[in-house]
């Protein structure tokens, strides 16, 4: 989510006579679009502001966007280094009311975009316009971040995204359909859809069943995929994050029946042992989502038999209060799931949540065990999937050059190391025999 939004940011900027530099050296001004989800992340953004306004030249002009800017605590700690903090989606209103950002040529610029515009006007229409209609400058030519909604209204214990964002928010299918469309039109081979509870995702459109009359159908994620699918021309459609209360029997159903729809499905289960999925409000026990686990296996294997498939997860270890026992149902999860991925996070408190209020009382040498312990297990279930995908052939996106090899992916995210002497293979579907499996990618060569 933070690279779409970053790519819209991008495209603002230029309308407004900026140009993207290759070097942050020869900046004028620099966005730093910050994620708030671990405190490494929040380091590593006080770490570049601090270094840059050490080695940089005094005028150079510093924003502070995404989950960090809206916390009072970072923006005293960094006012001095940082001339405006502004939400995602206050930026191009909080930009244009400070024109003082820019310096020199293009500040005369600004200026005369606003001449002959009565303030009041000028504003209500900044206010008016969702950030997220803004036609993003994308980072490639083959693969695009399309968000379909953006906020949460699930407040789990440890998550910033509903301070951050704020409550969930969906676009309107029609504009999403439009911008996909526009995206194959151009040559785009992969869309993945956004969201922080993407299956969430709802919304409404104008239907018309008889001459003047009207009424409103109902767009849930299951109806958009279907409708996204039906757009003629030869794509991938992804999409993250799910969330375990969300997935459907329809939206399983969809998901697996639908052919430009990805055999990958990310669902985050965060915990294994009730207790603490309870402390972190996720609304579901381990039984739960391991049903949810066994109904997805069991659609792959019904209406795809021969399509390999694949599972990817989230799991926090360290969560306060999570004894040994407690942390071993997590364990038993991954085990029972047999997940292709999963991304650990090591819990850090995050101001503003129901969780920074509890004792933080697993240590971090224990969390450091707890997510080795787990990692073990995930490469025994990850090389044992990635074994049954040799001397078989599948089509693989090509994302990259490098070393003599090139690099992909399936539609079930699995990558791919590739010989091949081919030229100008970037960005197209290519066959791919798989010769060789390894615990976290495979290899193959060019059939």
């Amino acid at each position: 989510m933070n690279v779409s939004d970053s790519e819209r940011i991008a495209a603002f900027l230029e309308e407004h006579n900026f140009s993207l530099v290759n070097d942050i050296k020869e900046a004028d001004l620099v966005v730093f679009n910050t994620c708030g989800i671990k405190q490494t992340a929040e380091n590593r953004a006080y770490s570049m502001i601090n270094n840059l306004r050490k080695e940089k030249k005094q005028n150079i002009q510093i924003v502070m966007t995404g989950c960090l800017a809206n916390r009072s605590d970072v923006q005293k700690r960094m006012k001095s280094k940082v001339e405006l903090f502004t939400e995602i989606k206050n930026f191009e209103k909080d930009f244009l009311c400070h024109p003082e950002l820019v310096s020199g040529s293009c500040s005369s610029k600004i200026s005369e975009l606003n001449l002959g515009i009565p303030d009041q006007v000028r504003n209500d229409i900044i206010v008016n316009r969702d950030y997220l209609s803004i036609i993003p400058k994308h980072t490639n030519n083959f693969q695009a971040f399309v968000p379909v909604m953006t906020g949460c209204n699930n407040f789990c214990a440890y998550c910033v995204v509903p301070n951050a964002r704020g409550r969930e928010i969906s676009r309107p299918a029609e504009e999403i359909i439009g911008e996909i469309k526009d995206l194959i039109a151009k040559g785009y081979k992969s869309i993945t859809l956004l969201g922080q509870n993407v299956n969430s995702y709802t919304s409404s459109v104008h239907k018309v069943r008889k001459v003047h009359k009207e009424n409103m159908e109902e767009i849930n994620f299951s109806k958009l995929l279907k409708k996204i699918n039906s757009i003629s021309g030869k794509f991938w459609i992804s999409f993250v994050s799910s969330h375990p209360k969300d997935m459907s029997d329809e939206l399983i159903e969809t998901v697996v029946k639908c052919k430009k729809v990805c055999e990958w499905i990310h669902l985050p289960v965060q915990a294994g042992d009730d207790e603490i999925l309870r402390k972190m409000n996720r609304q579901y026990t381990q039984k739960h989502y391991l049903q949810q686990i066994k109904k997805i296996k069991a659609a792959f294997k019904k209406y795809k038999p021969q399509c390999q498939f694949s599972i990817s997860s989230d799991i926090i270890v360290g969560f306060p209060g999570e004894t040994k026992k407690q942390f071993l149902e997590s364990a038993a999860v991954m085990e029972k799931s047999k997940f292709d991925m999963v991304f650990f996070g090591q819990y850090s408190p995050r101001p503003g949540t129901k969780a920074f209020q509890m004792k933080d009382n697993v240590s971090q040498k224990e969390k450091f065990r707890r997510e080795n312990f787990l990692n073990e297990v995930l490469k025994k279930t990850a090389f044992a999937n990635n074994k049954k995908y040799i001397n078989k052939t599948f089509e693989v996106l090509i994302e990259k050059e490098k070393g003599g090899y090139y690099f992909g992916k399936t539609r079930t995210q699995k990558n791919v190391r590739i010989i091949s002497n081919k030229k100008g293979l970037v960005g197209r579907f290519t066959k791919v025999l798989i010769i060789k499996a390894n615990i976290w990618n495979l290899e193959g060569s060019i059939k």
